[in-house]
């Protein structure tokens, strides 16, 4: 019965092509629009997480933060951390692997007739271990070049493409502005890093030689750490906020200068965020499927007033008016659920093309395309409802008068 029921849908269906079509539009619009938000949005989620996990898993960054200025009102950069402080970070909190202290500052780095401008950071071999960066040819610095300040550098993919194409680096001689220093190794690619930073735009020399030869003092504008496997990244953030506030003599109720970053923490956040904007956009999307089901509910109407004469017929012959009603209820439901079916491939289509545009990964998800498919199929069986009861409730006589 049921199968001959959507034979007959299929049939009605395909005797008024146009008018379908134009019906489940509202359907098609409203599940493809559900399907390619959440795959960009599962994308984009997944690629901002990929994008955190570059900078180091359990890593604490610790940057100076910004202090209102008594006269002005204004806020401003509060200063920069002593190498003591790294020392003591290294010392005194518990549960710390590796602790990297970085300085930097954006430079013009020369190679023969190119050029380009980069940062360049002043670093210790920790800062491999905690940014779990490799290299890709050459080597680190070695411990004496560390100590005596030597005037050599890494350098990242963008710059090594920027200023050698595809020629090998390691063992020539770049400049940074106005100081000479020779290449001794690549770092591997790591792409995009967190708020659209490139992560292989950079150069990376000795700490003593920043400070010596760049900055001029003995600062240092930030302090990764790498947090133990066994440790609890939380209590040792907790640690580090305790210490850094008395050595910087920050009394009890007043505001830090200084900000401790959780990689974790923030991928949590991130992630919570990119799920409920991906929600809240999904759910406005789905109100096309609101709009589609009325589309349905009204050219059913508008079937069973053109098929008034067909629907007494089958009445006045023995039909039950279950046999209509199902009839009806059917031919709806097979509508919204082509139109489920169609929205779904155009989902997944527009969301391939929109993850190729943007450089997301491809991540569609068949629990959500079952979910918008099965909404699709109630929302057919909810506004097809009426129309089918009124096909029912037709009186024989009457519908036979039908012209």
């Amino acid at each position: 019965m049921i199968w001959n029921a959507i034979l007959l849908a299929l049939s009605a269906i395909r005797r008024n092509t146009m008018r379908s079509v134009l019906t489940v539009l509202g359907i098609i619009i409203g599940v493809a629009a559900v399907i390619a938000m959440v795959t960009l949005g599962n994308g984009a989620t997944a690629s901002v997480a990929a994008q955190i996990n570059n900078l180091g898993q359990n890593v604490l960054i610790l940057m100076p933060g910004q202090q209102r200025d008594a006269m002005s009102g204004l806020r401003e950069q509060s200063r920069l951390f002593e190498e003591s402080d790294v020392n003591a970070l290294g010392s005194d909190v518990t549960g710390v692997r590796s602790v990297a202290p970085t300085a930097s500052q954006s430079m013009q780095a020369i190679y023969g007739n190119a050029n380009w401008s980069t940062t360049v950071y002043g670093v210790d071999n920790a800062y491999f271990d905690v940014r779990n960066w490799d290299i890709q040819s050459g080597r680190e610095f070695t411990d004496a070049e560390i100590r005596t300040g030597a005037a050599v550098c890494i350098i990242g993919t963008k710059v090594r493409k920027q200023l050698f194409d595809q020629q090998d680096p390691v063992g020539a001689n770049i400049r940074l502005q106005a100081i000479s220093c020779q290449v001794i190794g690549l770092l591997k690619s790591k792409g995009q890093g967190g708020m659209g930073m490139d992560q292989d735009d950079l150069v990376l020399v000795p700490l003593q030689t920043f400070q010596r030869r760049i900055s001029g003092d003995h600062k240092v504008s930030s302090v990764q750490l790498g947090v133990s496997s066994d440790s609890d990244a939380k209590s040792v953030q907790n640690e580090v906020l305790a210490l850094m506030r008395q050595r910087r003599g920050i009394q009890p109720g007043q505001e830090d200068d200084f900000m401790v970053m959780n990689s974790q923490e923030f991928l949590t956040t991130m992630t919570s965020t990119m799920n409920v904007l991906t929600a809240l956009l999904s759910a406005i999307a789905a109100i096309s499927l609101l709009v589609g089901g009325i589309g349905i509910m009204n050219i059913m109407l508008v079937s069973v007033t053109e098929r008034t004469r067909e629907i007494g017929i089958r009445l006045a012959i023995g039909a039950f008016d279950n046999d209509v009603m199902i009839q009806f209820l059917v031919e709806a439901v097979v509508l919204a659920s082509l139109g489920g079916i169609i929205g779904i491939i155009l989902g997944l289509g527009a969301s391939f093309v929109g993850c190729l545009l943007m450089k997301l990964s491809f991540t569609p998800n068949p629990t959500i395309a079952l979910i918008a498919f099965v909404f699709s199929a109630l929302v057919g069986v909810v506004f097809g409802f009426f129309p089918a009861q009124k096909a029912a409730r037709l009186d024989p006589i009457e519908a036979l008068r039908h012209e």
